[in-house]
């Protein structure tokens, strides 16, 4: 069976379906989805902490659903900025388990990842699939990933 770690940006995932869709993403359709056939060696959902009691039920869903949840402190800046990503956290697991799956999986549409699907394809020759907002997600981002899964009604609450 085809091992498979899933990495979830959570925080770009809520704001282009609900820029795109004005709908909520589907993590039990895209779970089910993403690991039929597979065995799961690992699946994280990071996302801002935030510390409302709506925001910790989310994240109990994500847990019952089998992600292991890594949170940051939200930050507010003195100029009304906001500051809070995963990006570098995710890169990190990700390359951790390039060497331990056959497929890693991007929810996410931020172009930054493009040189990490790169990496992980050329050094550790693993598979990559992304899963994205087709219009707010990176060309660059598509083009790096073996196989780019549009996100649509099937993974849409």
């Amino acid at each position: 069976m085809e091992k498979a770690a899933l990495f979830v940006d959570v925080q770009n995932i809520y704001y282009t379906c609900k820029q795109s869709y004005q709908r909520h993403f589907n993590y039990a359709a895209f779970w089910a989805q993403a690991t039929a056939n597979r065995d799961v060696v690992a699946a994280f959902a990071y996302a801002i902490d935030k510390g409302d009691s709506k925001q910790q039920g989310f994240q109990q869903i994500l847990r019952n659903i089998g992600f292991e949840v890594k949170l940051k402190p939200y930050i507010q800046r003195s100029d009304g900025s906001a500051k809070g990503d995963w990006d570098v956290g995710i890169t990190l697991d990700a390359i951790d388990y390039a060497a331990k799956a056959d497929v890693l999986i991007l929810l996410s549409g931020d172009g930054d990842f493009d040189l990490l699907l790169d990496k992980a394809r050329s050094v550790y020759g693993v598979s990559t699939e992304v899963y994205g907002v087709p219009a707010l997600t990176a060309p660059s981002l598509v083009k790096s990933a073996n196989r780019f899964i549009a996100i649509d009604d099937k993974l849409l609450l």
